[in-house]
């Protein structure tokens, strides 16, 4: 079906693998098997925290929240992704195209917030214990999840906003199988300063704040650990926070890349932003439930519990 230039309403067209098209069925093999271990390895997650009643603690409370958050994701992208591996479908018109990039940067956001949420969590349970129940209620979690969720609409919104004023070229290839601002921002015609320092903003405000902030938090952990007298229970404590520091990473560490590519990096080759942004879209959410699942041993023995009790029963 031939595209049509329309700086109106554009139908964009998706990308797979540059180069590898021919490949498309075997590369959706190991796609299907990071989608299906992301959604029903976080769905695990949210089931055991919900109905396992030691489970309701705010660390698990916060944890259900990032397994929300990468499940939403994960059902943002994966339509348009694995469109394109199984039936090459590769058209996406700009209402749907601002929708999905709504949802996949709002999700994004909630990560980052999740995660401050957990490290400011750390905080408390190893530097203020005995007021740890106090501090973090369930009402001042529920809080802090309504103020997660209004935080991302209140900075995407605008964002979305700006990029229906642009006019696009008749050039309508989109550089990923999904629409992320950058990559589409990139294809118009019209001034997209605005657009771009948006952007950057939005990024910095959200991502580049928490990250501050998630780094001062384990700053005053570190201290309050190194004023622990035992060094057993010193290292008792830091273990604590072992799932949430390799969380942290292996959401940053994706996001800046991407972010910084395709920004400044207008010479590198065109597979680079291709891997990064696979990687920064299911890694977080694969790894996610089984660095909890491995390293927290109440999960496990959750799990265990659950698999026991379904195994009795049959």
């Amino acid at each position: 079906m031939p595209i049509f230039c329309n700086s109106t309403f554009p139908t964009f067209l998706l990308t797979g693998v540059s180069g590898l098209e021919w490949a498309h069925a075997w590369i959706s093999i190991p796609f299907c098997c990071l989608y299906f271990t992301a959604l029903s390895g976080n769905t695990l997650i949210l089931f055991v925290v919900l109905t396992e009643p030691s489970l309701h603690e705010p660390m698990y409370y916060f944890l259900s929240m990032l397994s929300t958050t990468d499940i939403g994701l994960c059902i943002s992208t994966l339509g348009t992704v694995l469109g394109i591996f199984w039936a090459n479908i590769r058209e996406i018109s700009f209402s749907a195209c601002l929708s999905q990039m709504f949802f996949i940067h709002l999700f994004t956001f909630m990560e980052s917030s999740v995660l401050l949420a957990m490290a400011f969590d750390r905080f408390v349970a190893i530097s203020n214990p005995l007021r740890y129940a106090t501090i973090l209620t369930y009402a001042r979690i529920t809080q802090i999840g309504l103020a997660v969720i209004t935080r991302g609409t209140v900075i995407l919104t605008p964002l979305v906003l700006l990029l229906k004023r642009l006019s696009f070229c008749c050039s309508h290839v989109l550089h990923h199988s999904y629409c992320f601002h950058p990559d589409v921002m990139k294809l118009s015609c019209s001034d997209t300063k605005i657009n771009s320092a948006f952007g950057l903003t939005a990024i910095i405000s959200t991502a580049g704040v928490d990250s501050i902030f998630i780094l001062l938090s384990y700053v005053l952990i570190i201290r309050s650990v190194l004023n622990i007298a035992s060094p057993e229970e010193r290292k008792k404590a830091f273990s604590t926070c072992i799932s949430h520091i390799t969380a942290v990473a292996i959401f940053y560490i994706p996001l800046i890349s991407l972010s910084f590519v395709h920004r400044f990096g207008k010479h590198v080759p065109p597979y680079v932003p291709t891997l990064i942004a696979n990687v920064y879209l299911l890694i977080p959410p694969v790894m996610n439930p089984i660095i909890y699942s491995v390293k927290t041993k109440q999960i496990q023995k959750a799990m265990l519990k659950l698999v026991c009790s379904k195994g009795t029963h049959i």
